[in-house]
């Protein structure tokens, strides 16, 4: 498996760096050097390493939003209110619609089973947004409207709301009845996550007040594996509770470090946001050349012409749902254009949950799994692409952060 993660680091820096060259986003480059080195292409990877695959997935993205947390200001999040909650639940549930009214008329399929599929495809990508939300904050572009921290808030709890209709729909497509309990569970298990982080955000800073009463100081590396630590196991309880207590492990592990955040003093708080930044650089090289690796090239070129004409347009119905929830702002139509462009890509809900329909037993199962995997190499591209070249043409920067960061 050390052979395996060694080709995956190398072949992804080479990659990603060849990506930059050409003036594209890393993205591409390290889900291109995923396929290339994946099962499906060269085949250069151990099963061992593709076994643990989603769990290195997952801890590559603990990774992003812890940093997220930290750089997230509450008193921002405050101001944004009403649009970060409609934009968690608004653009899925439009691009789900678009799902089930096109599916049926493109691909044959019928109303369930569309709502499955579009319960698949609908979820954005935390692991290709939030990073991008963060350098935005640290550089000061649209933190004045906080448009970062709501792009961010939203994407985090949109995945939570989207896994919960995917669960429910898939039941549904296997013969069985609503169960409208699920529906319940979303605003419970964003409530209990943000919860749950937050005291356990405090409990930290508790300690390390009380450690440093009794001068005991935990060094720089030794905070970031203890968050590291903690955080794994909030996401460790979210699946020990699932089934019992709705629970979000994503926002749970964000919340804790914004309380961290809020209650640390800041040269501290950007010490440690620095040292995370430093530990992103492997853990994004890991994530999506192994999310690259879990695509199926051979399922992709059969879902056709038919398949991209679906996600392209029921990215249009997702588009619409973003420029509703912009509606009542004070934001220029240049930024909500921006937060259109922020909320479309997909990668990491898709290339887990994409083969669920397949290994049920769905007879939708592999033309779902196919567009899935085109739903990753179309749109985690496009839209990183969107956002990296638009954000300095459609974002105000705020001039003493642009200093302020440009001196460090």
């Amino acid at each position: 498996m050390l052979t395996s993660l060694g080709i995956v680091l190398l072949i992804g820096m080479i990659f990603g760096w060849l990506a930059e060259r050409l003036h594209l986003p890393r993205i591409i480059g390290l889900l291109t050097a995923g396929i290339l080195i994946g099962p499906y292409a060269l085949n250069w990877l151990q099963p061992s390493l593709l076994d643990i695959s989603s769990d290195l997935r997952q801890m590559a993205l603990v990774i992003i939003l812890i940093k997220a947390g930290l750089s997230l200001d509450l008193n921002d999040l405050k101001r944004v209110g009403r649009p970060a909650v409609m934009m968690s639940l608004v653009p899925a549930s439009f691009e789900i619609l678009g799902y089930v009214i096109l599916t049926p008329l493109l691909l044959g399929l019928d109303h369930v089973n569309a709502a499955v599929m579009g319960a698949v495809l609908a979820a954005v990508s935390p692991a290709v947004v939030v990073p991008r939300m963060v350098y935005l904050m640290e550089h000061g572009y649209g933190t004045k409207q906080s448009i970062p921290q709501m792009i961010m808030a939203g994407a985090s709890c949109d995945d939570i709301f989207v896994i919960v209709l995917f669960t429910t729909f898939s039941h549904m497509a296997e013969g069985g009845s609503i169960q409208w309990q699920d529906f319940l569970n979303i605003p419970l298990s964003i409530v209990l996550g943000v919860g749950v982080g937050a005291l356990v955000g405090y409990m930290l800073v508790l300690l390390q007040r009380w450690l440093q009463q009794y001068r005991v100081a935990l060094n720089q590396s030794l905070e970031v594996v203890l968050l590291l630590a903690v955080s794994f196991l909030l996401m460790a309880l979210e699946t020990a509770l699932k089934g019992h207590v709705p629970l979000s492990g994503l926002l749970a592990v964000v919340a804790m470090a914004a309380m961290i955040r809020a209650k640390r003093q800041p040269a501290e708080v950007q010490t440690l946001s620095a040292s995370y930044g430093k530990l992103w650089v492997a853990a994004e090289i890991l994530l999506f050349v192994l999310v690259g690796a879990a695509v199926n090239i051979h399922y992709t070129l059969q879902a056709g012409p038919a398949a991209l004409a679906l996600i392209l347009l029921a990215l249009c119905f997702r588009s619409v749902g973003v420029w509703l929830c912009m509606q009542g702002t004070h934001l220029t139509q240049s930024e909500r254009l921006f937060c259109v462009f922020a909320y479309l890509p997909k990668a990491t809900v898709q290339a887990a949950i994409g083969s669920v329909p397949l290994a049920m037993g769905l007879a939708s199962g592999q033309l779902i799994l196919s567009v899935a995997v085109l739903g990753i190499l179309v749109t985690a591209p496009l839209g990183a692409l969107l956002i990296d070249q638009s954000y300095p043409h459609l974002l105000k920067q705020n001039q003493e952060k642009g200093a302020d960061t440009a001196e460090e």
